[in-house]
């Protein structure tokens, strides 16, 4: 398989970017996209031209590490992350795009790499519960209903990736914000900071510039992990909940 790749390269934070054409041969169906983007970097390491940056970690699709925009989409034309994206989906002589995280709370750091570090301190404002000292306490301690533990898995599946805040025309995060405060706010552990919780990680998650949300739907869309667009209802509802309770 023969492809044309358009590739964002930018050297830096500061410096001005522009789309780079490729030309890669001999890709198999059966390799990931990051295996194709390994056999690029391969190729220009070989002439002596600097490799891509991009992101990766596990290539396993837990550490969501590999966020890239592909053919005007988040991860590509497949619901999964770039490390599971595999180039039987791609047609031999096809042009793709491949663009790093577009979001004012995600600057570019060098080509495809951006700094996603905004998701750590809106996680860093209240992704916590109150941790007694001493020993673990037993496993049937505190019961945990079964829909809340169903609820709580689900949301905690979330892997900050960052598709759901590239895919938004807004750049909002609130699917990434609820997915962290339904995950804790519905277990009882996490009752005694439900209300700081959702209060301090909104307030954060305004603050670190992300856009408003308008009920696209985009997010969950993309979502690898599939996180409900409901979660935001869910968040809309606890914060309004917070905010009564302090009034």
């Amino acid at each position: 398989m023969n492809l044309t790749l358009r590739i964002w390269r930018q050297s830096g934070p500061d410096a001005k970017g522009a789309m780079t054409t490729y030309e890669v041969t001999g890709i198999s169906p059966d390799m990931s996209f990051l295996e194709m983007l390994d056999t690029l970097n391969e190729d220009l390491i070989l002439r002596g031209e600097t490799p891509v940056a991009f992101d990766h970690d596990c290539r396993e699709g837990i550490c969501g590490a590999c966020g890239m925009v592909i053919n005007g989409q988040a991860h590509g034309p497949e619901r999964t992350t770039t490390c599971q994206l595999h180039m039987r989906h791609f047609s031999d002589g096809d042009t793709v795009d491949i663009e790093p995280w577009r979001a004012a709370a995600f600057p570019v750091v060098k080509d495809l790499v951006v700094d996603r570090s905004a998701f750590d301190r809106v996680i860093g404002s209240g992704g916590y519960i109150t941790a007694p000292t001493g020993s673990a306490p037993d496993a049937h301690a505190t019961p945990v209903p079964k829909d809340a533990a169903d609820a709580a898995f689900e949301h905690a599946e979330c892997i900050g990736c960052g598709a759901c805040v590239a895919a938004c025309p807004n750049g909002s995060a609130m699917l990434f914000t609820s997915a962290k405060v339904v995950h804790l706010n519905v277990l009882p552990q996490g009752g005694p900071e439900r209300e700081s919780r959702v209060l301090d990680m909104v307030d954060t998650m305004d603050a670190e510039g992300f856009g408003g949300c308008t009920n696209t739907g985009e997010c969950a869309t993309v979502c690898p992990k599939g996180i409900p667009l409901a979660s935001i209802t869910t968040m809309n509802r606890e914060y309004l909940r917070a905010l009564r309770k302090g009034a």
